[in-house]
């Protein structure tokens, strides 16, 4: 499935960049005293390994888009004193970072409704704490959302609503913050007593963006589960109160984001069923 998805996005590049990643693997494990590496299961868009840096845990990163490595290796260095993994080294491609222990992920117990979400809008308004970058490192929102004004085989009113929304809400945004940007169930790991983020995409916007990753999350088990609607419900409702956000606003920003990722998956040429459903469920909840 890795090497699928590797290839479906990145075509001969992408083949390349397999054929070497053993010889890239020996190379970095050299480089930084590395051993008893193994690949994590579920691999996505990155080769992850788990392993030891002498008697030190950690997690070795390595992937095709360098410019997602280098804004990640930002974000954790902005977040580092607010609950994400440490970033132990980088260079081109690869990231050395603290592994977790025990480091499962909060999917673990996705249906602990109360509980997961308490955990969740802890770790936000930790995240919350990093100060704005004076550099211009990281995207804004508004930067990942123009993808929306291309035309892509979506219907017209679905793209036209989302279009309509997004406006609306960037032009309404109070006050921006370092966001980590894909905080869901499988990005928010435990090490020892408390709970760590990873895989920071790093970008700019408004706070209430940050809650419709974990929305829509896990994926395809949300979906699956014929609660989903009734989740979906009490999440939002559940955000709004935690972090005393506008629910209407989460509504839409979970619509805005399943249409934008429905355009990702097109892009990548990855099955797009799961935004589509969930495009048709978040335009029901802002009616």
């Amino acid at each position: 499935m890795f090497n699928q998805t590797i290839l479906s996005v990145y075509g001969e590049k992408g083949k390349n960049w397999l054929t070497k990643l053993p010889k890239l693997v020996q190379e970095l494990s050299t480089l930084w005293h590395l051993r008893d590496l193994k690949p994590i299961p579920n691999l996505s868009f990155n080769y992850v390994l788990s392993g030891f840096q002498q008697e030190k845990p950690i997690i070795l990163k390595l992937g095709l888009d360098d410019m997602a490595l280098t804004r990640e290796a930002n974000a954790l260095n902005a977040f580092c004193s607010c609950a994400v993994v440490k970033l132990l080294a980088a260079r081109k491609g690869a990231l050395l970072l603290q592994r977790a222990i025990p480091g499962y992920s909060l999917k673990n117990q996705w249906l602990e409704h109360a509980e997961s979400l308490t955990i969740a809008c802890q770790l936000i308004s930790q995240l919350t704490q990093a100060q704005l970058p004076k550099e211009n490192k990281f995207p804004h929102i508004r930067d990942w959302l123009a993808i929306l004004d291309k035309n892509w085989e979506i219907p017209t009113h679905y793209l036209e609503k989302s279009r309509e929304y997004r406006d609306y809400l960037l032009k309404t945004s109070q006050q921006d913050h370092l966001l980590h940007g894909d905080l869901h169930h499988d990005n928010i790991l435990k090490n020892d007593n408390d709970w760590l983020a990873i895989d920071p995409k790093g970008v700019i916007g408004e706070l209430t963006y940050e809650v419709a990753a974990f929305i829509r999350n896990p994926i395809p088990e949300l979906l699956e589960s014929k609660a989903a609607w009734r989740i979906i419900d009490r999440r939002m409702t559940g955000f709004a109160s935690l972090l005393n956000l506008d629910l209407s606003r989460i509504a839409q920003w979970c619509f805005v984001q399943a249409v934008l990722a429905w355009c990702w998956s097109l892009e990548d040429r990855l099955d797009d069923g799961y935004f589509r459903e969930l495009t048709e469920i978040f335009a029901k909840s802002c009616a």
